[in-house]
């Protein structure tokens, strides 16, 4: 019985150890793109690398376990995965280093934090969550839906005083970038942009599932689609400058090596599992801690400057994006014995038939006896 408790709780612990993974994977990631931006790595030329690592590690192991699985390729299948390519590897990843270049990688990762928020309105749209107004788990969600759209207004437009971390060394030439108020409302514009994209891959991800339940494959289908859609338009926005594409043994191919196994390989197909059970909305919800580990290890690696606003902004945030957690919880709690109170309705309902049958046959039987006694 322990073992089984044991097994239990494991399961009922993995989609949350395995999304923390991730995010904590993924602030990794923020810190080393903003090296490579700052060392004048065309941020177009990063995604086309990353996705192609992505795609040549994903392969074979797509091949060689959904060999048996893998649902036949159709023309509206292929269309949704050309669709996931644009969505997440090159028109969010791009805006998003774009946005990081204005910005710093701490407000950058910080406003990335209403992609929950996002997704669950996106997911309100299509049907796949569900919101009763007398629910205290429905309001919980929708509060901490509002909460983020508002407290990324006030990262956005409220500067405040500058905070004085005791591990700040004091202005840079790195840390200067993205303190005007110009430049956050330019780069905060393009991560927005860039996190709405995010938003539509992670609703269209959790849609193709329900016809391409294989995650492997699903993986290196984005990837493989993500790599030639973002080639193209590298050739374009780098045309006359082929140095951009350049790449030795430095922090560009730690970057990208990193980036594309971590990030866009595990990371899809992390994503992938969690979703099936968990929904979209949970699997983007954990984006506070990835938040977390970024602001740290930017003010030690890139003595950026943090200010009250941001930090005020980001807390309102983390608290209505626990809101949020809190409202998906209980709603796995009720789908986890809706169906097996379900099975029972369904087993008694069975029953009744059968003993209707049962009731009809002996009828029956008694009729003819009669019939003959007569």
């Amino acid at each position: 019985m322990e073992e089984v408790k044991k097994i239990s709780c494991m399961k009922k612990a993995m989609p949350f150890i395995l999304v923390i993974l991730l995010q904590v994977g993924l602030a990794g990631m923020d810190i080393l793109t903003k090296a490579v931006l700052n060392e004048g790595m065309s941020n177009y030329v990063l995604v086309v690398y990353r996705h192609g690592v992505a795609a040549i590690i994903m392969a074979p192991f797509a091949f060689y376990f959904d060999k048996a699985a893998r649902p036949k390729m159709t023309p509206m299948i292929f269309f949704k995965i050309t669709l996931l390519g644009l969505f997440e590897p090159v028109i969010d990843q791009n805006l998003f280093c774009l946005g990081m270049k204005y910005t710093t990688a701490t407000f950058a990762t910080a406003l990335y934090n209403t992609l929950p928020a996002v997704t669950f309105i996106l997911a309100l749209i299509v049907r796949l969550e569900k919101v009763k107004l007398r629910s205290m788990r429905s309001a919980s969600k929708v509060i901490g839906t509002m909460a983020s759209v508002g407290g990324t207004m006030i990262m956005t437009l409220v500067k405040g005083p500058a905070l004085d971390l005791f591990w700040t060394k004091g202005p840079s030439a790195q840390n200067t970038t993205g303190t005007d108020i110009h430049s956050s409302i330019k780069g905060a514009v393009l991560v927005t942009i860039g996190c709405f994209s995010y938003a539509c891959f992670f609703i269209l991800y959790a849609i193709t599932l329900k016809i391409y339940p294989t995650e492997l494959s699903l993986t290196a289908w984005i990837c493989l689609m993500g790599t030639l859609e973002g080639a193209a338009v590298a050739l374009v926005m780098e045309r006359g400058n082929p140095g951009a594409w350049a790449i030795g043994w430095d922090n560009k191919l730690l970057t990208v090596t990193y980036s594309g196994i971590v990030c866009s390989a595990l990371g899809y197909y992390i994503g992938g599992l969690v979703m099936k059970t968990r929904g979209p909305v949970f699997v983007t919800a954990f984006s506070p801690l990835c938040m977390i580990v970024v602001a740290f290890m930017s003010s030690i690696i890139f003595a950026e400057q943090m200010y009250l606003g941001r930090a005020l902004g980001a807390a309102v945030i983390c608290a209505g994006l626990y809101l949020v957690i809190w409202g998906k919880g209980n709603d796995y709690k009720d789908a986890s014995t809706n169906p097996t109170q379900t099975k029972l309705e369904l087993i008694g309902n069975e029953k009744d038939s059968v003993g209707h049958e049962i009731i009809n046959i002996r009828k029956e039987e008694e009729q003819r006896t009669v019939v003959e006694t007569v």
